[in-house]
């Protein structure tokens, strides 16, 4: 039997489908490259943007023909998607051919619902319930880097975010268990390590006994091997300087941090939500270079927030150029049902969303081009990832500052730390050689 996963989204839904691929795989299923031939199908959703459902209701439409020449096969819809209100309703409703449906807190279900599949009863089931991380044995996909959650969830309540609906509130795991899962993963071999939240910062925030992000940090910092950590995602203000020091005093904690700053504008900020202003962001990334002298800064920003006025989006730019990301996740505010920016006045035409949107990546590309010049010549550690399957004998991985490099090798390195030093730079990618270091 085989098994195929549509994953959409972020990270933490990468993660869910490596999960996901465990469950099915302790029921005899093997991983297939497309759903034409598998005998089970899961949708792991994302509910993020409108344009990403879309495209979800899109795919789930065309198993409809598959199902009906196999119609012995499972498909299941999981994730953010079918947490959301309605939509299990609605997918039973226009879509007969899915057997099951499961929401973000619901996975630990998965099994039961594939055997009752099987047996032709269909599983229906988005209510939260509790599970522990220690439910799950994965099925990793992502050598020689492996996600681990810390927390949840989020009690943010951004006014154009969806997340707290679907994801529900904060959630913290044992600093004890996270540790245990690490240290296994480094006995496998795993060389790189993120921590997976949707809010890094404000883990701890839930446990009775004071344990928090930084003293995680620190207790990750000192295990033995060599390895690398990141994390994310950071909110702008949750990220103390505990923090930055606990990234400082380790030289297995990458110099990188994920930091959403969403606007330039500290109206728009105030609208969002965000609880920071436009120059409490710009100190926040002033201590963390002074810190961290060879920090990346990588951002997610939004445009066309309801009122979004030139003004502020002329500040959005400003920032963009002040701030200096190494790079930047850009999009257009997508409306959705159910957060309080769904009904704000004063929404954004789609034209002048998309003028915006164009603007703010010429403006960050040029950024990463200066920034990208300024590693030619350089040399970096790189940790090889995988290949580049667009060149030939081409190998890929990240600096520790998280910019990825392009060099010739063979697939035998993948997992080892290579000297690269950079000879060329085109905007957002670089291409190295490997070189071997003087003794």
């Amino acid at each position: 039997m085989k098994y195929f996963i549509h994953t959409y989204g972020c990270q933490m839904n990468v993660h869910d489908s490596e999960k996901i691929a465990g469950i099915l795989e302790s029921l005899g299923y093997e991983s297939c490259k497309n759903a034409a031939e598998a005998d089970a199908v899961v949708f792991n959703t994302c509910c993020i943007r409108a344009t990403a459902e879309q495209k979800i209701y899109g795919h789930i439409g065309e198993l409809k023909k598959i199902k009906r020449q196999n119609p012995n096969m499972i498909v299941a819809v999981c994730g953010c998607m079918s947490q959301q209100d309605g939509v299990a309703e609605k997918i039973k409703d226009s879509y007969p051919f899915v057997d099951i449906v499961l929401g973000t807190s619901n996975l630990t279900m998965l099994k039961d619902a594939v055997i009752n599949a099987r047996s032709k009863k269909k599983s229906f089931n988005v209510d939260f319930v509790s599970y522990k991380e220690e439910d799950f044995v994965e099925s990793r996909t992502s050598f020689p880097n492996a996600w681990v959650n810390i927390n949840y969830g989020c009690n943010n309540f951004c006014t154009y975010c969806i997340v707290p609906y679907v994801r529900g509130r904060e959630r913290s795991r044992s600093l004890a268990d996270i540790i245990s899962e690490i240290n296994s993963l480094l006995k496998d071999g795993y060389k790189e390590i993120t921590l997976l939240g949707q809010n890094v910062n404000s883990y701890g925030h839930d446990l009775q006994n004071g344990e928090n992000f930084a003293q995680l940090l620190h207790e990750i910092g000192k295990l033995e091997g060599k390895f690398r950590l990141r994390f994310m995602t950071s909110h702008p203000k949750d990220l103390s300087e505990e923090v930055i020091e606990a990234v400082s005093a380790y030289p297995n904690i990458c110099n990188n941090i994920h930091l959403p700053v969403q606007s330039g504008s500290t109206e728009i900020l105030r609208r969002m939500n965000r609880r920071y202003t436009r120059e409490d962001y710009l100190k926040l990334i002033e201590k963390i270079r002074a810190k961290l002298p060879d920090v990346g800064i990588t951002t997610d920003i939004m445009v066309g927030f309801p009122g979004e006025s030139e003004q502020d989006f002329s500040d959005t730019l400003d920032l963009v150029r002040q701030a200096k990301f190494s790079s930047a996740f850009c999009f257009v505010y997508s409306r959705r049902k159910g957060t309080p920016a769904y009904s704000m006045p004063n929404q954004i035409p789609s034209d002048v969303k998309r003028s915006r949107i164009t603007q703010l990546l010429a403006c960050q590309n040029e950024v990463t081009k200066e920034i990208s010049r300024e590693m030619l010549g350089k040399r970096f550690e790189i940790l090889v990832e995988g290949a580049n399957d667009h060149y030939k004998n081409t190998m890929c991985g990240r600096t520790e500052s998280g910019r990825l490099v392009n060099f010739v090798g063979d697939e035998n390195s993948i997992g080892e730390f290579v000297t690269v030093e950079i000879e060329k730079a085109k905007s957002a990618t670089l291409w190295g050689r490997i070189v071997t270091e003087e003794k």
